[in-house]
């Protein structure tokens, strides 16, 4: 019944708007760091335990830090598996683990009852300093996870995504799968992941993120104690930079199918960068606004060589892609490229026109409350300022920031950043006109 009664307080309180979120940022005495946001009205809070242990944190395992992060709440404590789904199940709440390349994190939504609320924290903090990694929960995760990794072999769209990454990046800490390779999945053992977890999962690299109906003091409490049984241990070494290839590359990869996956891109910009907001806004107008960019309509609309064509920059950490994508026939992939390629130069050289801009703009910001209309949705945000190390007041400025940018600004900054002739190119489908 608690389960039924939270969806249904989700339901009413999904679309209520955050006007502004007051960012208020401390440390534990762990060291620690904590990032809280006070939201009204809706009795709920969403936690989040951020720890600087991506995939980038692989070194040569790669796929250590996604097989650790999943087995944290298979077993901690006195509690299997079973018994941690059950006490948060008890109390109405909904916990959950992931990693990117940059980050692992674990995660909590519960309502702010203070006896429902607790029991969930002490679950919690059980999985993040006493997770067991027993060798039977380990063994059945490693072989779902080689499973997974078995059945992306027969996924173009995901050989096609390795493959850029590894074009892009090489050696580099960001070249390989999150998920790791079979390779190097099958050679893990319960004690490669306990000395994982051991380096990287301890006070000195954690992040706290608070969101909700929840007073200062009792958030600092809440912190606290997440923290408080585990090791203080050290931060890593940085993650190296990224070196930019000035050489285009193109590669195919023949597999059996009747369309072609095309990604084509160059190493892009990092969450801090100075031309942040001039690539963003720029590419919203090439590839990023759907229908209406300027990709789609040169690809799909004048042409039909593709359902859709598209181009996005990752921000991470270092330096993350800008991407270009589509997927076409296989005897139209060449003149698809073609197009793609031809609309980034122009673009590169002619920058948007200014009704497309004024447009851009509109969109971006006329759409900008949405995007943390929502506990959960804030807590992402407010975890990218906290561990990239974002301004504090960063939601506030960002509107400013976008109406800031010009046409001149945009052009200058894809001139220098997305060079046509060092585009790497990447396509995996049949050979048909190859």
């Amino acid at each position: 019944m608690r389960i039924s009664f939270l969806s249904f307080i989700l339901l009413v309180f999904s679309h209520a708007v955050f006007s502004a979120a007051k960012i208020e940022h401390w440390q534990t005495k762990q060291g620690s760091a904590v990032f809280y946001v006070e939201t009204k009205g809706l009795p709920m809070a969403d936690i989040r335990v951020v720890f600087d242990a991506g995939s980038a944190r692989d070194g040569y395992q790669f796929g250590i830090s996604a097989l650790t992060s999943a087995l944290l709440d298979t077993g901690a404590g006195d509690l299997n598996a079973d018994e941690i789904a059950q006490h948060f199940e008890n109390v109405g709440a909904k916990f959950g683990t992931g990693i990117s390349r940059d980050m692992a994190w674990l995660s909590l939504r519960s309502l702010t009852d203070e006896k429902l609320l607790n029991k969930a924290l002490l679950t919690m903090q059980t999985i993040i300093s006493k997770p067991k990694f027993n060798k039977a929960d380990f063994q059945r995760e490693k072989n779902r996870t080689l499973a997974g990794l078995k059945h992306r072999e027969e996924s173009p769209g995901a050989l096609a995504n390795m493959a850029f990454f590894n074009a892009l990046y090489k050696d580099h800490p960001y070249a390989h799968p999150s998920s790791g390779i079979i390779e190097t999945v099958s050679g893990f053992t319960a004690d490669n992941l306990k000395e994982f977890y051991s380096q990287y999962y301890v006070a000195t690299n954690a992040m706290i993120v608070i969101v909700g109906d929840i007073r200062k003091p009792h958030a600092m409490n809440i912190a606290e104690s997440l923290v408080a049984n585990l090791a203080l241990g050290e931060k890593p070494n940085a993650v190296p930079e990224v070196n930019f290839s000035k050489e285009g590359f193109n590669k195919h990869i023949a597999f059996p199918s009747a369309q072609t996956h095309v990604l084509a891109g160059v190493i892009g910009k990092h969450r801090k960068d100075s031309d942040y907001f001039d690539l963003y806004v720029g590419n919203h107008i090439l590839g990023g606004s759907g229908l209406v960019s300027q990709l789609f309509s040169e690809v799909r609309e004048k042409r039909g060589l593709a359902y859709s064509a598209y181009s996005y920059f990752s921000p991470m950490l270092r330096k993350g892609p800008f991407t270009m994508g589509l997927q076409t026939r296989n005897d139209q992939t060449e003149e698809a490229i073609t197009v793609m390629k031809n609309t980034l130069k122009d673009f590169v050289n002619k920058g948007p026109t200014d009704k497309a801009l004024l447009a851009a703009k509109k969109n971006i910001t006329g759409g900008f409350a949405m995007r943390f209309d929502t506990n959960s949705k804030l807590t992402s945000y407010v975890s990218m300022i906290g561990f990239y190390q974002l301004p504090i007041n960063y939601l506030d400025k960002f509107q400013e920031r976008v109406e800031a940018v010009t046409v001149v600004s945009i052009k200058d900054a894809f001139k220098r950043r997305v060079v046509p002739e060092f585009i790497h190119t990447i396509t995996v489908g049949g050979n048909a006109n190859r």
